[in-house]
């Protein structure tokens, strides 16, 4: 079992609990998805850019991604439906487990000049969305075979109801909020 869900079992749970008082343990917000996203504009002139973000992406998740297509075509962006412009993948269970405890333990400490996470990125329904501006933060990726710096953007889904509930979730896991 992964340790970060571990560590809520047996300290998160309880300590929500007690915050904010519920009645129910099924009441406790958790954990329901990670998605994490790279975009890549260029991918329209470069079609190769599409093979390395899905390589970078599946070290970085432990998951093959899933190649993103343009639902329709705009012509001033010359890009046309159907063409590949992005990978995502979205991870559960032990694998999104691993994932957010490699970003709060390993990744993030390695953003230079790095003062915490913005407490303003939530969605108003509890779900948390941070950018990385770099791939080379995680230490999956071998900086000499990196072409181009792409940055990726972390959505954190949960089943809280408001802002404050997710945001004491996420602070109790390990998330390092800025104070």
């Amino acid at each position: 079992m992964a340790r970060l869900r571990e560590q809520y079992k047996n300290e998160v749970v309880p300590a929500l609990i007690k915050h904010f008082k519920y009645e129910n343990i099924m009441a406790v917000p958790r954990l329901e998805k990670t998605v994490i996203n790279i975009g890549l504009g260029e991918a329209i002139q470069n079609s190769k850019l599409i093979d390395t973000a899905i390589d970078e992406l599946g070290r970085i998740a432990g998951q093959r991604p899933i190649i993103t297509r343009a639902k329709k075509s705009i012509a001033n962006f010359k890009l046309r439906e159907n063409m590949a412009i992005g990978t995502a993948v979205t991870l559960r269970g032990n694998k999104m487990f691993e994932f957010l405890d490699r970003l709060t333990s390993v990744a993030l400490p390695r953003v230079r000049d790095f003062r915490g996470l913005s407490t303003r990125s939530f969605d108003g329904h509890g779900n948390y969305t941070l950018g990385l501006l770099d791939q080379l933060i995680f230490p999956e990726i071998d900086y000499a075979k990196v072409d181009k710096i792409k940055g990726m953007n972390v959505t954190i889904v949960t089943t809280a109801k408001t802002d404050d509930e997710a945001r004491e979730l996420l602070r109790l896991l390990g998330m390092p909020f800025r104070r």
